[in-house]
């Protein structure tokens, strides 16, 4: 039976994804990291009952048949106090935990990082909850990074005393940045320039730029027959309500499973309309900062870019801090790989779970006060 939506959706743009039987397994590692940040200065509105950024940090490992693993994301060193930026956590009073780096994770469950198994790691961008420690793999582990970077964030700390990177992340290493422009050869994948990785459709780095210089997502090939995505959102995104709803994808009459813990089994969808901040069941919920991207205005066009892959059912969607799918797991978490994630309906059963973070908001409609505020960040 076909989900019934609170209006009727629009046909999301093609993706035009090149036809291929190629695949790559997709383990998405949970890398030990809990974030506690302030809300405000980053997503508006406020919402009642829900101040803060919470959430993990993905690393993703992709394994091709016939090539070495690469990673995508390092998400947050053990030792982040060593970062320069450091003296900022504290003074924003940011909590921070940290068990164990992405490279110690990968050792315990049998990968030879010091013998050089992981070909590559990928940063989608430069910001220290994604970086991780690349010093903890040894010198011919290559570094990808997106378009502009060396220019806006290279050489690390101390070399350039300015810089939040490291220096001994780049030590002894090859350091590729991608040029779409040269080579890609012109494709694109829905809105965004594309570049085949292996050359073979397997996997797909995507320029999604906005949050900062050189963003850069990941889309990898889990199936054929039928073909379905992941897509490694990095922080294009960094809560599904800011890409959820769209007029793709509207609210829908009934949430199931129910994200308000209270409305289970089912959850009526206009009680998340009545205390969306434009009363709309086509918008996301949430708006980016101008603090808090690069570029606001074309942060925006890639989230908006986001949501229209995020329309199609093959396609999974998981940002590197989608607090929705974690605590409890709500997917299958490295060592186990995520390529059976459309055949056991993961993509249904998660893309509406971050609606719970609105259960005190809702709570306070129905009671005749606010849901929302908006605060002094534009």
């Amino acid at each position: 039976m076909a989900e019934e939506y609170l209006v009727t959706p629009k046909q999301p743009p093609a993706l035009n994804i090149p036809q291929s039987s190629n695949t790559v397994k997709v383990s998405c590692i949970d890398s030990t990291t809990r974030m506690k940040l302030s809300m405000s200065p980053f997503l508006q509105p406020d919402f009642t009952g829900h101040p803060d950024l919470l959430g993990p940090a993905f690393s993703f490992l992709i394994e091709h048949p016939s090539r070495k693993p690469i990673l995508f994301d390092l998400a947050v060193r053990k030792d982040f106090d060593k970062l320069p930026s450091y003296p900022a956590f504290v003074k924003n009073k940011w909590e921070i935990n940290v068990d164990k780096d992405t490279a110690t994770i990968l050792k315990e469950n049998g990968v030879d990082v010091d013998g050089g198994a992981i070909d590559a790691i990928i940063w989608s961008h430069h910001h220290w909850d994604h970086v991780g420690d690349a010093s903890t793999f040894p010198g011919s582990t290559e570094l990808v990074i997106g378009p502009g970077f060396k220019e806006a964030y290279m050489p690390g700390y101390p070399k350039r005393e300015d810089s939040t990177l490291l220096e001994t992340d780049f030590e002894g290493r090859n350091v590729r940045e991608v040029d779409f422009t040269k080579e890609a050869g012109g494709l694109k994948i829905g809105r965004f320039n594309a570049l085949d990785y292996f050359g073979d459709g397997s996997f797909y780095l995507l320029d999604t730029p906005g949050h900062s210089v050189g963003h850069i997502c990941g889309l990898a090939r889990t199936s054929t027959d039928p073909d379905t995505f992941i897509f490694m959102g990095g922080d294009a995104s960094h809560h599904g309500g800011e890409f959820r709803p769209t007029e793709y994808l509207p609210l829908p009459k009934e949430i199931k499973p129910s994200p308000l813990k209270r409305r289970a089994p089912v959850c009526p969808g206009h009680l998340l309309q009545d205390i969306h901040p434009h009363g709309s069941a086509t918008k996301p919920f949430y708006n980016v900062t101008k603090s808090f991207a690069h570029d606001k205005e074309v942060a925006d066009w890639t989230i908006d870019g986001l949501g229209e892959f995020d329309a199609h059912k093959n396609v999974l969607l998981l940002v590197a801090h989608d607090d929705a799918v974690i605590d409890p797991p709500q997917i299958d978490f490295f060592p186990k790989t995520l390529n059976d994630w459309y055949e056991k309906g993961v993509g249904e059963k998660v893309k509406w779970l971050f609606l719970g973070d609105f259960e005190v908001a809702v709570e306070a409609k129905e009671k005749g006060g606010e849901a929302f505020s908006w605060g002094t960040y534009p």
